[in-house]
């Protein structure tokens, strides 16, 4: 049977700081399975070759990347949580956008009573919403 789920590609080998951000910042947050770059392969050393992880009930694919690209994340992708409540979403909000970058502040903007949409300090884009 097929499966899909999402895949982030990381480049200057962010992967292995951005999977600890992440799976602390939910309550089933746990690393699944981690492969590493060895000596001789096209990947720095010790960095993420393949890992896969688990937040919010999704399971993640991530790697650092050897090669180098001439993109890198956009908000056109994003993770969409719905948060419990609001103390939830503002602490996610928080710790997220801490060095990254806000897109949406927290408001009502009416297709939500909450809503806010950022980009965390990896480039990866979070959307978060109080359900």
């Amino acid at each position: 049977m097929s499966a899909m789920q999402p895949f982030l590609m990381f480049q200057g080998g962010h992967a292995e700081k951005a999977i600890e951000l992440y799976i602390s910042l939910f309550t089933d947050g746990e690393v699944l399975e981690v492969t590493r770059w060895q000596k001789g392969e096209p990947g720095t050393e010790g960095s993420i070759k393949l890992a896969r992880f688990k937040a919010a009930g999704q399971s993640v694919l991530a790697s650092d990347s050897p090669v180098k690209h001439a993109f890198d994340f956009t908000p056109s992708w994003s993770f969409f949580v719905d948060c419990a409540s609001g103390e939830e979403q503002e602490r996610l909000f928080a710790a997220l956008s801490e060095g990254g970058g806000v897109l949406m502040p927290l408001g009502d903007y009416g297709f939500s009573k909450r809503f806010g949409w950022l980009a965390d300090r990896f480039g990866v884009s979070w959307q978060l919403n109080l359900a």
